[in-house]
């Protein structure tokens, strides 16, 4: 589960005992079986409709962006990292175009000449590359694909700190 605590925003606040334990016990050991919210409700002395509803509230307050297991590259599938040259004026329409595609799973702007970055993860290096070639259709702009050369794991969990 990725989370990201929103100090600025005033969030921090009204977040429980629970919503703590939440966020701090399951970023790693997130339970790989059948039933995992009701695993996690287990541990938490909770009903698992609770933890759904939690989840749910701490994503529409942004405070986690995503829940979902992290896969070692091309051990299921195939995924690519891609950046685009958008000029500036088209950048929000072909980024809303390029999250359209299912197997993008998230795009962002950075300052550089490719400006418009994004994975994209498919079934088979044919399925990614096609949706590659969908999108430079789509919009007339080439796609530059970097697929993975040597894998490196990063923990992308991270110590919460409350105040």
């Amino acid at each position: 589960m990725s989370a990201t605590p929103q100090r600025e925003s005033g969030h921090q606040q009204s977040l429980d005992a629970l919503d703590r334990r939440l966020l701090d016990e399951f970023q790693r050991d997130f339970p790989f079986e059948p039933h995992p919210f009701a695993a996690i409700a287990g541990r938490l002395g909770i009903a698992e409709a609770s933890v759904i509803a939690r989840l749910e509230r701490l994503q529409a307050a942004d405070l986690i962006s995503r829940i979902g297991s992290v896969i070692a590259p091309h051990r299921a599938g195939w995924s690519t990292l891609a950046a685009m040259r958008v000029p500036e004026a088209r950048l929000d329409d072909v980024a809303a175009l390029v999250n359209s595609f299912k197997e993008v799973n998230h795009n962002y702007e950075r300052e550089h000449a490719f400006n418009l970055w994004f994975v994209v993860t498919a079934a088979s290096r044919a399925q990614g590359e096609a949706v590659l070639r969908a999108i430079e259709a789509a919009t007339g702009i080439a796609v530059m694909s970097l697929p993975l050369e040597e894998a490196f794991r990063i923990d992308l969990g991270f110590a919460l700190t409350w105040d």
